[in-house]
């Protein structure tokens, strides 16, 4: 018990120290937090109202970027499964930072979810056998299950692998093996999961389609990669963990692969709704031609469309992929694509036009875009802090010293 006392005293130490760059980086987060904090608390005393949602769009920027983070989270499986499994080498040094980056979303997915709940005391009916858990009828319990699973298992590998190289010993595979290949089936079916949770709903059309399922994967594989390629630049610059550049562009293969299959799969949504649209493709009209002067997410769409566009095309074309301001570039470019197409592309025109046809356009208030920056805030900040622990351990400079 002594041990790993010391092993969470010496991981607090590593995480609080560092240069100055290190400190205004974490500084800046905590500044963030505190202004999440605040308008939050002015949604606690005014309730939802301070809010952009309303009864017709019900579901707004938390869920959005709920949907968003949740296929970041499994993203790590792209390389849990060639690292431990394929036992490819030049993955191993990615995957620790691909498993810090699955915790600090999965953080954040939960805690989107409790925000918009407006009253955090409603977070008991999701705690199995004590709230109104209703499983497995509801496909939210399925979703409330697979994160919380995730997220455990996603804490205790790494620990456990972080903890015995802290003490000098080598990690038994035997022990973490079982955990890692449930991890990867685990990891798909997050996502999956909460792609049903929009499929499964036959009154919103918008969201009614077989394909929704494997385009959340196939943006997740594409998104959650390239945030995993930024983040390792920053860490190979600022930090004595060597990265080679071979394995940055093995995993800008998978984003390329991925983010060409998200597009092929975009473009066979938009043939279903406007070649022969119905009155299901009104939320498709809306989205992309307005309704009206109802014309509030275009800007969004056609953003996120050419981003998407030009950002596969770059990682496509093996010269520019193989330059790293070129790649990094486009890796920027697809991530902001991916945001918007999964939140405001998707969640929001859900709801328009409404059950009686009326349309009712939504805007994030100030509330919702502090809190959101806030809980982002807080996901680097704990990813931050993982990797200031992890990377020493890593490279064997932070042991455990037997005190006499």
């Amino acid at each position: 018990m002594s041990i790993i006392i010391q092993f969470v005293k010496d991981g607090i130490k590593s995480a609080s120290s560092g240069n100055k760059t290190y400190h205004l980086w974490m500084g800046s987060l905590t500044l963030l937090m505190i202004l999440g904090a605040y308008a939050y608390s002015v949604q606690l005393k005014e309730g939802l109202t301070v809010t952009g949602m309303s009864d017709n769009v019900s579901w707004g920027l938390y869920i959005s970027n709920f949907t968003f983070l949740v296929g970041v989270a499994a993203a790590a499986v792209m390389l849990v499964l060639p690292t431990y499994i394929l036992k490819d080498i030049d993955f191993s040094k990615a995957v620790l930072i691909g498993e810090g980056l699955a915790v600090s979303a999965l953080v954040m997915c939960l805690a989107f979810v409790t925000v918009d709940l407006g009253n955090p005391a409603k977070a008991w009916h999701l705690i199995p056998f004590i709230g109104l858990f209703n499983w497995p009828n509801s496909m939210l319990s399925w979703d409330v299950l697979v994160l919380n699973g995730y997220l455990f298992i996603n804490l205790t590998i790494p620990f456990y692998i972080l903890y015995t190289k802290y003490i000098g010993k080598k990690p038994n595979e035997k022990l973490y093996f079982p955990g890692v290949l449930i991890s990867v089936f685990w990891a798909i079916g997050i996502h999956l999961v909460t792609a049903f949770l929009y499929a499964g709903l036959p009154a919103r059309p918008f969201w009614n389609s077989a394909l929704l399922g494997p385009r959340f994967l196939a943006s997740a594989f594409a998104a959650g990669p390239a945030l995993i390629i930024l983040a390792l630049e920053v860490i190979r610059k600022y930090s004595e963990y060597k990265i080679e550049t071979k394995t940055i562009r093995k995993i800008s293969l998978v984003v390329t692969v991925a983010a060409q299959i998200n597009l092929i799969m975009l473009f066979s949504e938009l043939f279903k709704e406007f070649y022969a649209p119905t009155h299901h493709s009104s939320s498709a009209i809306y989205l992309f031609f307005g309704i009206g002067d109802k014309t509030a997410l275009m800007p969004w769409i056609y953003t996120s469309l050419a981003l998407n566009i030009v950002a596969t095309i770059i990682l496509t074309v093996h010269l520019l992929r193989n330059d790293l301001r070129w790649m990094n570039l486009a890796l920027i470019m697809l991530f902001v694509a991916i945001w918007i197409d999964k939140g405001m592309g998707l969640i929001i025109p859900g709801f328009i036009p409404g059950s009686y046809g009326d349309i009712v356009e939504y805007f994030p208030s100030w509330v919702e875009v502090f809190v959101t920056l806030g809980i982002w805030a807080m996901g680097f900040f704990i990813f931050s802090a993982l990797i200031k622990i992890g990377i020493p351990i890593e490279i064997g400079k932070l042991r455990f010293q037997k005190k006499d």
